[in-house]
């Protein structure tokens, strides 16, 4: 293209240019004063929103006080108008009663050796209450019955009288309500009016902020939602109270106190809520949430209180950037005009200077072939002059070019023989040098040796400090590991993620230990991170040519797998290759391949294990095993090839062999049978890698098959829960929902711990056989067993005992209150065929 076209193109791109960057500066102006005006709108409804909730909480503690004085006279007429003695008051009486007052419901309550029970009441539910689990409620209970003043600091007291504060009904969740007790010691029970749902909510509904939230989200553009959080409670697991064989939260503890939470991004919400809380000081974010662009602000409100709440916005953040999108178009419409006068007067200015510029054509075309450095020499003070310098410019810069372009080959050698993380020689370095340190020693018979270093559980580092950390921490082993060797006989290198391969030559074996042994001391010791002692440990494997190997392949296959040895007996050690390590290697893929083909030809059996209940010898149940015979390796126990099958990833299909096959089979049992028989399978940690996937597949099998969810048992160890602990959870969770039983198998050869039996979703424990083979005929040793028992019942989870073959076992199993057993004292693990002879 011509200089004469060049120069209009050019001055119009520029002012273009200009223009652009004016609108896009319009365009960032423009969003910080419509950002500006959101935030002052935030701020008007939070605080509107903020007056609403304190003037709803101190008038529902007004109306509260209301309503126990009330319910106090009302609980003088209720003593006047029934007999002192309540077993001579029939519930008929407290319903009519009731009525006439114009109160929801009475109950009366009495002691008793070690309770205070519901005994008459107008509320079916309240008869036969339980209250000693009721906290500061049963304190107040006592403290009537002894005619003391009531001291406890909730609800308000009043002479022979206390009202609790409106709570969720312990024996009808369903139900909020408002208590009175009355006790004057002239009758043998506590009067208990109380009102319910409407009558104690009303004022709530009436006066707090549920109106004035929905008249904003209703009535203000933008606004998608408003939301009153719990800063206490929100986004952790909600703490529910278990009384009288019913779960429910209270008010206090419930995560959304006001307003809907239908744009929620929990995970997020509940970091920016605690910052929010933490700071005093409002936070806000934008993000996707349900198909839209969502800006979310949260305003701490009342952190000196002993209730703080957050008042969560969530705005429709796409109204700002339709607008901004709109106002940016009409700048850049109004543009076009004025470029296009720019493009006509430049087209103009250009004719009248191309015309000197044909006798410097030849220079340039000079240059172009590559004689670069020769400047042109014009002497004028214009355009053209400029132009000049820039050709010269343009020659230089490519000589430039040229000379920089030499020096970065060099980088790139570089970079092709160096780790770029740690500086370190990389993979493609170490074969090389590999190779020729081998064909070196075939001449001089010396020894070289490998050294495979791997970092035992550097995964937790990365995922507890992240990638970041982690990579720094590579680069200290790196250099740790580096101060260990001498110069010129050993050279390290990074294989790529957290593995080093060492190759040294011109030492003998007891020298290359002594150094595996000092990297693995060395590698041992704390490392600090920003502050944090981080300690990791390394599994070195070592292979030596020519003893172990005169192939390369194999001299670092040989390293890998003595490793690998290292690591499977807890890392922190060498171990040098030696021939048994190929052996049991060999033979793991043996059995790999062999079950592959087991697997595809269906030659997988599923054995059926009863279970009992020892007080009538009924089978009740079946535990599903499987069983492998092969053609080539004989019988092959069950732990050795489901380890391969977990280490291979064939444990799913096992699995799927086992649930599809015992499913079918139970389903066909339990026809015609008036006791249904329970089915258990045994899941593997690896399978919960994709919870949502495995929750979906054992849904479809049960379906499939017509097995009732309720007569299926998951069987899972307790290094399961720790594995994923999360996501597994949840899927148990959705799992037990659904009406599937979880057992804990093996209970107490794990990571036992009392916190996960209470919180996690578990229906049973079985507890594991080798502490029913302890017990001796004398009943010694059974102290686990008594242990299990007693805790298993007292966390009201079922119990069965494995492993039961002796007749004293069972007689000590029963006097302790474990009637479901397994083991061979019944049965055997059998076939299908032999247990249906076994159901008769």
């Amino acid at each position: 293209m011509s200089i004469k076209k060049k120069l209009p193109l050019i001055f119009t791109l520029l002012v273009l240019c200009i223009l652009i960057a004016h609108s896009s500066l319009h365009y960032m102006r423009s969003k910080d004063k419509l950002v500006e005006y959101k935030e002052r709108e935030i701020e008007l409804i939070t605080q509107e929103i903020s007056f609403q909730v304190e003037n709803a909480k101190g008038g529902a503690l007004y109306v509260e006080d209301i309503m126990g004085r009330e319910l106090r006279t009302a609980s003088i007429a209720i003593r006047n108008s029934l007999p002192a003695n309540y077993e001579d008051v029939t519930n008929e009486q407290l319903v009519e009663l009731a009525e006439e007052l114009m109160i929801s419901h009475i109950t009366l309550l009495a002691e008793t050796e070690d309770d205070i029970i519901g005994v008459k009441s107008s509320d079916p539910h309240q008869i036969g209450l339980s209250t000693n689990q009721w906290l500061f409620w049963y304190d107040a209970f006592k403290q009537l019955f002894a005619v003391e003043p009531v001291t406890v600091e909730e609800g308000l007291a009043l002479p022979e009288y206390w009202t609790g504060p409106i709570e969720v009904a312990a024996s009808n969740p369903e139900h909020t309500d408002k208590w009175g007790y009355y006790y004057d010691g002239s009758m043998d029970y506590i009067i208990n009016p109380y009102n319910r749902d409407n009558e104690v909510l009303e004022y709530e509904k009436r006066f707090g902020p549920g109106n004035i939230i929905e008249r904003f989200t209703d009535k203000l553009e933008g606004v998608l939602e408003l939301t009153v959080i719990n800063p206490e409670s929100f986004g952790k697991e909600m703490e529910e109270l278990y009384l009288d064989w019913n779960n429910f939260i209270r008010i206090v503890d419930q995560p959304i106190w006001y307003g809907t939470y239908e744009y929620g991004n929990q995970d997020l919400d509940v970091e920016f809520v605690q910052v929010a809380v933490e700071t005093g000081e409002s936070q806000n974010y934008i993000d996707e949430i349900n198909g839209k662009m969502v800006s979310k602000t949260f305003v701490p409100i009342d952190l000196d209180t002993q209730d703080p709440y957050v008042i969560g916005l969530s705005y429709d953040y796409s109204l700002i950037e339709n607008e901004l999108r709109n106002e940016l178009w009409q700048h850049l419409l109004l543009s076009i005009p004025f470029i296009f006068g720019v493009f006509l007067t430049s087209l103009i200015f250009s004719r009248s200077i191309t015309k000197p510029i044909g006798y410097i054509v030849e220079k340039v075309n000079e240059i172009a072939e590559g004689n670069f450095g020769g400047n042109i020499e014009l002497k004028r003070k214009d355009e053209l002059g400029h132009l000049t310098q820039n050709v010269n410019a343009l020659s230089n810069s490519l000589q430039n070019y040229v000379d920089d372009l030499k020096e970065s080959q060099k980088v790139i050698k570089f970079q092709a023989y160096h780790d770029p993380l740690t500086g370190l020689l990389n993979r493609r370095y170490f074969q090389e040098e590999l190779e020729q340190r081998m064909e070196h020693a075939k001449g001089t018979g010396e020894t070289v040796a490998v050294l495979f270093i791997d970092i035992d559980r550097f995964k937790d580092v990365n995922d507890t400090l992240g990638h970041a950390k982690g990579d720094q921490l590579i680069q200290l082993i790196s250099k740790r590991i580096q101060s260990c060797l001498t110069k010129g006989n050993s050279v390290l290198t990074r294989q790529g993620g957290d593995e080093f391969v060492i190759l040294c030559s011109q030492l003998e074996k007891e020298e290359v230990m002594t150094i595996a042994d000092t990297i693995i001391e060395k590698v041992n010791q704390p490392f600090l991170l920003d502050g944090n002692e981080v300690t990791v440990s390394a599994s070195c494997g070592i292979s030596l040519y020519p003893e172990h190997t005169d192939n390369m392949d194999a001299l670092m296959i040989n390293a890998d797998g003595a490793m690998y040895v290292a690591k499977k007996k807890d890392g922190n050690k060498a171990i040098l290759y030696d021939e048994k390590i190929s052996i049991e290697k060999n033979k793991k893929l043996r059995i790999e391949a062999r079950l592959r083909k087991a697997i595809k030809n269906k030659q997988i059996e599923v054995y059926y294990q009863p279970k009992i209940d020892a007080r009538t010898n009924i089978m009740t149940g079946v535990e599903a095993l499987l069983r492998w015979t092969d053609e080539e390796l004989g019988f092959v126990p069950p732990d050795k090839f489901i380890a391969v099958a977990e280490e291979t990833g064939l444990i799913n299909p096992l699995w799927e062999i086992a649930m599809k096959n015992a499913c079918s089979q139970v389903t066909k049992w339990n026809e015609g049978r008036v006791e249904s028989l329970s089915l258990a399978v045994n899941f593997s940690a690896k399978q919960f890698q994709d919870p949502c996937y495995l929750v979906r597949q054992v849904k479809e099998i049960i379906s499939d098959c017509g097995l009732a969810p309720e007569l299926f048992e998951i069987e899972i160890t307790e290094s399961t829960l720790l594995f994923n602990s999360k996501e597994t959870i949840r899927a148990l969770k959705g799992l037990q929902e659904y009406g599937i039983s979880i057992s804990i198998d093996d209970f107490g050869t794990g990571y036992s711990s009392l916190s996960y039996l209470k919180t996690l979703p578990i229906n049973c424990l079985k507890i594991d056989r080798s502490f029913i083979q302890d017990i001796q005929e004398d009943h010694s040793n059974s102290e686990i067993a008594e242990t299990v028992i007693h805790l298993a019942r007292g966390l009201r989870l079922h119990v069965i005992a494995e492993g039961v073959e002796e007749e004293y076992q069972k007689e000590f199993l029963m006097k302790n209150d474990c009637y479901h057993m397994q083991g061979y004292l019944f049965s055997k693990p059998v076939c299908a065929e032999e247990l249906e002879r076994l159901l008769g």
